[in-house]
């Protein structure tokens, strides 16, 4: 079906890691998430000749890329607290809110930036690491 409306390569790629991304946001674990998505993403990237270190690049980049904004990550807790103890000597008291407002941008110039660097390494072809095509 997606060979047939022509989504493939580099848009379906993409879509991985916005759709990992914003999953992000709602399941805190990466091990759980990528146990939800692997056994349906890899064998479909697969079939359109991407190796399975190809899909889980793209899982990566939208998993790490929205850590710090999402309250179900383990250590968010501890930068909330960090960020706390900082403000509480210097200025107004700072919550969950104020940390993910803050952290926001970053995560948005990360994940375009990743994207972009993605998208660029595709596009060369290079290989993903020792033994690690992009191709199958």
């Amino acid at each position: 079906m997606l060979h047939g409306i022509g989504f493939t390569s580099i848009p379906l790629a993409v879509a991985m890691v916005v759709l990992a991304a914003v999953t992000n946001l709602f399941m805190g674990g990466a091990s759980s998430k990528w146990l939800i998505m692997a056994p349906v993403f890899i064998p479909m990237f697969m079939q359109m000749g991407f190796s399975p270190e190809y899909t889980q690049v793209a899982y990566r980049i939208g998993d790490s890329t929205t850590n710090v904004i999402t309250p179900l990550m383990t250590y968010f807790p501890i930068i909330a607290s960090f960020a706390a103890r900082y403000e509480e000597k210097n200025g107004p008291k700072i919550g969950i809110g104020t940390v993910i407002s803050i952290m926001m941008p970053y995560t948005f110039f990360f994940l375009g930036g990743w994207i972009v660097m993605f998208i660029i390494w595709s596009m060369l072809n290079l290989p993903l690491g020792p033994g690690a095509a992009i191709m199958l």
